[in-house]
C-alpha cells in the first residue's frame, strides 16, 4: 500500500543534511522495499530515466532563469541541452509574455531569482516519490550550496512566492507556515495584495477560508 500523502513516507535522505544523504539512500530504498512502501510506478507521473541517480544530491550551474520558480541547469535531458527545473512547493506570480500582462509581483520575483541564481552553482535535492511534473520538468528543492539555504524557502521568506497548496510534498506544512509569517509581516507581494491579484488557484483557496 502506498504511503499516505502528507505523512512521512519520504526516506531519510531528504530529511537530513545533503552532506549525508548519498550514504543513506541505498539503505532507505532497501527498507522501503522490505516494508512494501514503494508504490506501483504506473500510478505515478512519467519519470525520465533515473532522475535520482542523475540529479539528486548533486550540484549544477544555473544557465538560465525562466521566471521566479523555473530555471535551467547545465545538464542534458533527453534531446535537450539543459534540464528545466520547476521548484517544488512554491508558485511565483507569472510574468507576462506575448503581449499578456504580468501578474502582481511577477517581474520582481523573476528578477530576484535571476540575480540570486543565474550563473551560480546550486545543489539539487529531489523527492524520491515524484521527480517530474506534468510538463516533464524536474521537480526539485534547490539549495544555494550543499547544506546551505534552500531557495524555495527564500522565495517564501522574502514574499516573492506563494506556498503551493495544490500538491502535497514533504515540506508542505513548513512552506505553509513560512508563507503565513511573510504574509503577517507584509513582505514582498503581501504588502499590497488583494485576492483579485492572486493566481486563480490561490483565489479558490482564499474563498474556502471564508466558508
Amino acid at each position: 500500500m502506498c504511503a499516505k500523502r502528507g505523512q512521512r513516507g519520504i526516506p531519510d535522505s531528504i530529511l537530513i543534511s545533503p552532506r549525508r544523504s548519498r550514504q543513506v539512500i541505498p539503505f532507505v530504498v532497501i527498507a522501503l522495499l522490505a516494508g512494501g512502501v514503494i508504490c506501483d510506478r504506473s500510478a505515478q507521473p512519467p519519470q525520465r530515466g533515473d532522475d535520482q541517480a542523475r540529479y539528486h544530491d548533486r550540484s549544477f550551474r544555473v544557465v538560465h532563469v525562466v521566471d521566479g520558480d523555473t530555471l535551467d541547469i547545465n545538464a542534458p535531458d533527453a534531446d535537450k541541452a539543459v534540464t528545466r527545473i520547476r521548484l517544488w512547493g512554491v508558485d511565483t506570480p507569472e510574468v507576462g509574455r506575448g503581449g499578456e500582462s504580468s501578474m502582481h509581483f511577477g517581474p520582481e520575483a523573476s528578477e530576484f531569482a535571476r540575480k540570486t541564481l543565474e550563473g551560480r552553482t546550486v545543489h539539487v535535492v529531489l523527492s524520491p516519490e515524484r521527480t517530474r511534473g506534468k510538463y516533464g520538468r524536474l521537480l526539485a528543492y534547490v539549495y544555494l550550496e550543499r547544506g546551505g539555504r534552500m531557495f524555495n524557502e527564500m522565495l517564501l521568506e522574502e514574499g516573492y512566492a506563494y506556498a503551493d497548496l495544490r500538491f502535497e510534498h514533504h515540506y508542505y506544512k513548513q512552506f505553509k507556515d513560512i508563507e503565513k509569517r511573510s504574509r503577517k509581516a507584509n513582505r514582498g507581494l503581501w504588502g499590497d495584495i488583494t485576492v483579485e491579484k492572486m493566481p486563480e488557484w490561490k483565489q479558490r483557496f482564499e474563498d474556502r477560508k471564508k466558508d
